[in-house]
């Protein structure tokens, strides 16, 4: 009987375990979200044209569409994490070059 429990309970545990390794990570999504509002706030503000939000939210498509394929298979590997987070780390710095670009949408 003991042995039954225990193995019930390693089961459980297992099937724990992999379900929280299965979780997309949050801290990307709470990344896109920022640069997406940064992006709007620029082109708001008149530091980013256009065009420029136009290759910016380009390259956050690309981006949640690479995460969704990484997710597919259930889990997000750590390699893949940091495949994600080089991408939104290079998103960033295009974000913050296009905002203090000197180009400004409109005639100021």
């Amino acid at each position: 009987m003991k042995k039954l429990f225990f193995l019930i309970g390693i089961a459980i545990l297992g099937f724990a375990m992999s379900a929280e390794a299965q979780a997309p990570s949050p801290k990307t999504d709470i990344r896109q979200h920022s640069q997406q509002h940064r992006i709007r706030k620029g082109k708001r503000d008149g530091d980013i044209t256009r065009g420029e939000a136009h290759q910016l939210k380009r390259q956050q498509r690309h981006i949640r569409r690479s995460e969704r394929r990484m997710e597919r298979d259930g889990n997000l590997t750590p390699r893949e994490q940091r495949k994600l987070d080089r991408k939104q780390n290079r998103a960033s710095k295009n974000i913050y070059r296009k905002k203090h670009n000197r180009r400004h949408r409109g005639a100021f």
